[in-house]
């Protein structure tokens, strides 16, 4: 009985949620779900579900805490190296044929993953010509992600990363040190368009010709996946590209017929 009690107030604070501040985990995994707020009870002081439900539908400030668990911003540069490098050798040649470039980054988190594509669109000479979106539900993540200022002592893993991704100078010719912090090169983020974007509730507002959506759809339940490879096969050019993390895949999904896979061991797919 517990369990099911737990159960029904996990659902009425999901609700709630999507009721007073209209962002919609309703469809997202429902385990995945109670690990985060089963963290948040024990960070936020609460002794059971519906107190946290109580508390954050009278405080908004809880709400954006509570925000922090249910859309787990970690991140790192050049995550999955190998993903990297199969864009650079793969993917790049036929971006290159493209007069201009819009590509989105969906669920950017802090923005580790924008300062890489970034970084490797500059080296193959593409940047100048490129817009990205970085796109995020958390607006404390996104505020960061602009900022663009990360912690120093995580540069020399993403150093490793950067190397092992092809990255053809210094990571440390990307930013510059100040004490404990590493600031990105203005001349990145003015590419970067960050703004606020639902997968779950928002619709499609550019065509693009790369989107890269990584570690974000393992969260998802199924019809939720597929509503969000709808808005990636309608954002996307003829033969557009998209890129996806190391557990995830359109195979299997109700866009399966509309996908191939242009590198499947990279999880890297192309719209037919």
């Amino acid at each position: 009985m517990p369990d099911r009690n737990q159960a029904i107030e996990l659902k009425l604070l999901i609700e709630a949620i999507y009721l007073r501040y209209s962002y919609d985990f309703r469809d997202y995994s429902s385990a995945s779900l109670k690990r985060r707020v089963l963290l948040a009870l024990k960070q936020m002081q609460c002794e059971n579900i519906s107190e946290l439900q109580r508390k954050i539908l009278y405080d908004s400030q809880a709400f954006m805490d509570l925000l922090q668990f249910l859309t787990i911003p970690v991140s790192e540069m050049f995550r999955d190296p190998s993903y990297y490098l199969a864009l650079r050798e793969q993917v790049v040649p036929v971006l290159r044929t493209y007069p201009s470039l819009k590509i989105w980054i969906a669920g950017c988190s802090t923005g580790e993953e924008v300062y890489s594509m970034a970084i490797l669109l500059k080296e193959e000479g593409l940047l100048d010509r490129t817009i990205l979106y970085a796109t995020d539900i958390n607006p404390r993540s996104l505020e960061r992600a602009r900022q663009g200022i990360f912690n120093i002592d995580h540069m020399r893993q993403y150093t490793g990363n950067y190397q092992r991704a092809g990255g053809k100078c210094s990571l440390s010719d990307y930013y510059t040190a100040a004490y404990d912090s590493a600031i990105m090169d203005k001349s990145l983020k003015d590419r970067v368009t960050f703004a606020d974007h639902s997968l779950a509730t928002d619709s499609v507002f550019a065509e693009t010709q790369l989107i890269s959506c990584r570690n974000v759809l393992i969260y998802f339940n199924k019809p939720l996946q597929d509503r969000a490879f709808g808005l990636f096969r309608e954002s996307l050019c003829h033969r557009g590209f998209l890129g996806l993390g190391s557990k995830e895949t359109v195979e299997f999904s109700g866009y399966a017929e509309r996908f191939e896979a242009f590198d499947k061991q990279e999880r890297i797919f192309r719209k037919l």
